[in-house]
C-alpha cells in the first residue's frame, strides 16, 4: 500500500493534483480545503489511500494523519464511497463533522436519510476516538519536545504495543523505537 509520499506539486487541477516523487508523478484526489492549501512548486506529504475499484485504482491524498483517520473511518459506513467520505471529511474531525450534519446545509450527495444514518452509525465512535486521540495526543507532544519529526514519531506508536495504556509507558516503548 501506498500510505505516505513526499514530493513535489508539479501540476494543480479540479480535484487533484500529481506529487512528483522520485521522477514519478502520482495523482492525487484531495479536499477542496487542502486544494486551497497547495500550489504548484510547494513540497509537500501526503497521507496517502489507495481505493481500487472495479475498472481503476485511485490514490487520495491528505495533508495530516487524523485527516487520514477519519477519511478511512467515514468509508466504512455503508453507502458512504472515497468521493463522499472525501467531502465530508473536511469538517477535519468526528465532533464537527456531526455538527455540521446537525445544524448546516448538507453536502451536495448528502440527503436527510444519509445524513441521520451516518449520525447514527458515528454515535459513540466520537468518544471512543476522542480518547485514543487525547492519550496520544500527549505521547506526541512529549516526543516533539524532545525534538522528534510528526513523521518519526506516528512510525515509531504505529509499533508500540495497542494494549500499553500508561502515558509514561507508551513514551518509554516509543523511545526505544527512536534509538534514544
Amino acid at each position: 500500500m501506498i500510505t505516505y509520499l513526499n514530493g513535489k506539486v508539479i501540476y494543480k487541477g479540479g480535484n487533484s493534483v500529481v506529487l512528483l516523487v522520485n521522477n514519478i508523478g502520482y495523482e492525487l484526489y484531495l479536499s477542496t480545503l487542502s486544494l486551497e492549501k497547495v500550489e504548484e512548486g510547494d513540497e509537500k506529504e501526503f497521507w496517502t489511500e489507495l481505493v481500487l475499484k472495479e475498472k481503476e485504482a485511485e490514490l487520495y491524498g491528505f495533508l495530516s494523519f487524523n485527516e487520514l483517520e477519519l477519511f478511512k473511518l467515514l468509508k466504512t459506513i455503508s453507502g458512504i464511497g472515497p468521493k463522499i467520505a472525501l467531502i465530508l471529511g473536511e469538517a477535519g474531525t468526528l465532533q464537527n463533522l456531526k455538527y455540521k450534519l446537525e445544524n448546516e446545509k448538507l453536502p451536495k450527495g448528502i440527503g436527510v436519510k444519509k445524513a441521520k444514518k451516518i449520525l447514527l452509525e458515528l454515535t459513540g465512535k466520537i468518544k471512543e476516538i476522542e480518547k485514543k486521540e487525547s492519550k496520544d495526543d500527549e505521547v506526541i507532544i512529549a516526543l516533539k519536545s524532545l525534538g522528534f519529526s510528526h513523521k518519526e514519531i506516528k512510525d515509531a506508536l504505529a509499533q508500540v504495543d495497542k494494549n500499553i495504556k500508561d502515558i509514561e509507558e507508551k513514551i518509554r516503548t516509543a523511545l526505544k523505537y527512536l534509538g534514544k
